[in-house]
Order: C-alpha cells, then sequence, then structure tokens
C-alpha cells in the first residue's frame, strides 16, 4: 500500500529549484537551510522533510542563525503583508496599551542585549505570556539565549513546514 503525498510537497517536490527555494525561504530565512532542505527534494513524506529541516537547522553556524533569526519581526510588530507573522503573533492582538508599550521596551532592550530580535514561538500565546517570556529570557547569558532561540526557530519552521505540506493549493500557506 502507498501513502498520499500530501499536496504541498508534492509541490515542494516538483517546484523548480528557483521556486522550491522561494517555498523554503518563508519558512526560514537562512540561506544555509534553504541550500539544504532544497538539495534533500524528493521527499517521500513529511517526516523525511522534517528530519532534513532538523539537521539543516542543526548544522547553522551563528552567522546562518542570525540570517534566520534576522527573517523574523519584533513581537507585538509583525511584518505589513505578512500572514505568517501576524497569524503568529495574534496573541499580540488587542493587548491593552500598556502592554504593548511594555512588550515593545523589553524587546529593545533584548535586542540591544543579544543583537538579535527576540525570537519564540509565539503561535497560542496571548501578550501576557510573550512579555512574561521576554522578561524571562532577557536574564540569559549570550549561550544559553542562542540555544534557546536555535529551539524556537526549530519549533517556528516546523509549523510553517507543516501549513507547506499540508497546503491545498499554492497560495495555501500564506494565508492568515
Amino acid at each position: 500500500m502507498t501513502s498520499r503525498v500530501p499536496p504541498g510537497l508534492a509541490r515542494l517536490n516538483s517546484a523548480g529549484e528557483q521556486d522550491a527555494r522561494a517555498l523554503l525561504r518563508e519558512v526560514c530565512a537562512a540561506a544555509g537551510w534553504v541550500a539544504a532542505v532544497a538539495a534533500g527534494r524528493p521527499y517521500a513524506d513529511a517526516a523525511r522533510l522534517y528530519a532534513a529541516a532538523d539537521a539543516a537547522l542543526a548544522a547553522l553556524d551563528d552567522a546562518g542563525l542570525a540570517e534566520a533569526m534576522a527573517g523574523h519581526p519584533p513581537i507585538g510588530r509583525p511584518k505589513p503583508g505578512d500572514p505568517a507573522s501576524a497569524r503568529e503573533q495574534r496573541g499580540m492582538a488587542g493587548a491593552p496599551e500598556a502592554l504593548r508599550a511594555e512588550v515593545l521596551e523589553l524587546n529593545l532592550a533584548y535586542q540591544e542585549r543579544f543583537g538579535h530580535v527576540f525570537l519564540i514561538c509565539a503561535t497560542g500565546l496571548g501578550a501576557v505570556e510573550l512579555r512574561d517570556a521576554l522578561r524571562e529570557r532577557i536574564g540569559n547569558a549570550p549561550e544559553r539565549e542562542r540555544r534557546l532561540a536555535r529551539g524556537e526557530l526549530g519549533k517556528i519552521n516546523r509549523i510553517r513546514l507543516t501549513r507547506l505540506v499540508e497546503a491545498q493549493t499554492p497560495n495555501e500557506g500564506a494565508r492568515p
């Protein structure tokens, strides 16, 4: 019995190199990650794609991790016209102005301390949870924070890859 390849995975597998890389850049902005995952095509199933994505993430050096993080907007300020960041940061929508201001202030302090955007898998988290995570992580040592950010990036990538794999139409993964 043969298992059916999900439509989004079939589309990724059959896309030309440039189109496949464009699809993967919507998942992760690191060129090394995109190249490694694109090079592994075709994938027989989603599990193999996810394993390749995890291996590519683990292989990113500090510059690659910085490149990946630079592709994410700060919490509370989704990138205009980017339905993925708006969807992922939905928990900040409707937050009271004082809470939004505090998150912005913490974001700025975090970026000053670590030199990159605060990265967290915000899907399903509310504004208070996001603020509390910022408060907690801002005191981390830089090495610990890089490890945590890499783990959070892995969670974000998995959510985005799952949307890509399961998309019935080419633009479905981009809808909020």
